[in-house]
């Protein structure tokens, strides 16, 4: 059966000024914006609530998962997770509605990512928002899927800028430093394969099941991670970008050569290469905090987001590196690290709260950079890092 979770977190201060419909900006108002999420497998909306003290609530959050649906291909297949977002989400919405106890004209915004992601998804979410904002004339806002993922912690505690941000998903791997709202320089990016790409292309090899991530952590936990000494890519660089390909290549020649794998082969694998991301994940991190220091001084804390964080022996190397740069190691819960409409609505409230919105003719994107100066690394021509 497909998975479906409704999840409410309330949220302790975050000192940033409501906006309410057809109001201006102040602070004696609350609003309320529904968030809808379809880049990729999971169908979701939520809504929160920005109260007149600037904190914020979680009155409903609804993600449906598609794992069952992409499971025997061993990843997700783009047309497929598009038609079951057409089919899914004017229920989900219906059922986030119905949870927050709201209507559709007590919305101050409606927000929906408009990417990047599988550019199916995000049409059929981005279009379904526009039908909601046209028929109750209420705002859009086009919200940028890893904007939401670097603005989340702010939902769920108190949180200055500027601070570090850890992404690391399916899709994403990057160093970023926030600033503000709309403000974000990459510091480091991925040159080759995402994390969270790495880790389901090594469960993929080894035979484990989908989604690959949790089943290479689960495997890990009673494997030798010293049996196989794979490489630290990008290890002692001044740079703070990674690169994953030749680690999960590492992998894939060792399975070759014990091939038919024994149980025990496999639990090693899955130790020794999820021992290798964490020391490059610590080293690439310690760089970034680095650069971060140099450009805009100490960071108010590192926050880790997108489902790589949701990884227990990850989490455990970043608290180490946040102890050792002497900041706060800052993760949302685990539902918040993964894809959701909770933060997507969280941060189309953050981006009304400046007076931002957006028109009818906003965009899909299937690519979207977070810092939109961003540039490829220097000796990286071929990376899809530059997008």
């Amino acid at each position: 059966m497909q998975v479906e979770t409704s999840q409410c977190y309330p949220n302790r201060e975050t000192p940033l000024w409501p906006l309410a419909q057809g109001q201006t900006l102040g602070n004696e108002t609350s609003m309320l914006v529904l968030g809808i999420e379809t880049t990729c497998d999971e169908t979701a909306a939520a809504v929160v609530e920005r109260l007149s003290d600037g904190s914020g609530l979680i009155r409903s959050n609804i993600v449906h998962s598609q794992t069952e649906e992409h499971a025997a291909f061993g990843g997700v297949v783009p047309e497929i997770a598009a038609r079951a977002h057409v089919d899914l989400l004017d229920g989900i919405v219906a059922r986030a509605m119905r949870e927050a106890a709201t209507g559709f004209a007590q919305l101050s915004a409606v927000a929906a990512a408009a990417g990047p992601g599988l550019i199916g998804g995000v049409i059929v979410g981005l279009t379904t928002a526009k039908a909601i904002a046209m028929v109750h004339d209420t705002p859009l806002i086009a919200v940028n899927h890893l904007e939401a993922h670097a603005l989340t912690p702010r939902l769920t505690g108190a949180l200055a800028f500027p601070y570090c941000l850890f992404l690391a998903s399916g899709g994403h791997t990057q160093i970023v430093a926030v600033i503000g709202v709309g403000n974000y320089v990459r510091l480091g990016t991925t040159v080759d394969d995402a994390m969270g790409e790495a880790f389901d292309k090594v469960a993929k090899m080894l035979g484990l099941p989908y989604p690959g991530g949790p089943e290479v952590e689960r495997s890990a936990h009673g494997g030798d991670a010293e049996r196989f000494a794979f490489p630290r890519p990008m290890l002692g660089r001044t740079d703070a970008n990674f690169s994953l390909s030749g680690l999960k290549t590492a992998v894939r020649n060792e399975a070759s050569r014990l091939s038919p794998l024994e149980p025990r082969d496999i639990r090693d694998l899955c130790a020794s290469f999820q021992a290798a991301v964490i020391d490059s994940t610590a080293d690439r991190l310690r760089v970034g905090l680095r650069l971060f220091r140099e450009q805009f001084g100490p960071p108010s804390a590192l926050v880790a987001a997108g489902g790589v964080a949701a990884n227990q022996a990850i989490r455990g190397a970043l608290q180490e590196v946040a102890a050792r740069a002497k900041t706060t190691l800052i993760i949302p819960p685990p539902a918040l690290c993964t894809d959701n409409g909770a933060m997507i609505a969280w941060a189309g409230a953050e981006r009304l709260a400046q007076g931002l919105t957006d028109t009818m003719d906003a965009p899909p994107r299937a690519r979207w950079l977070l810092d939109a100066k961003a540039i490829r690394p220097a000796g990286f021509s071929n990376t899809r890092a530059g997008f």
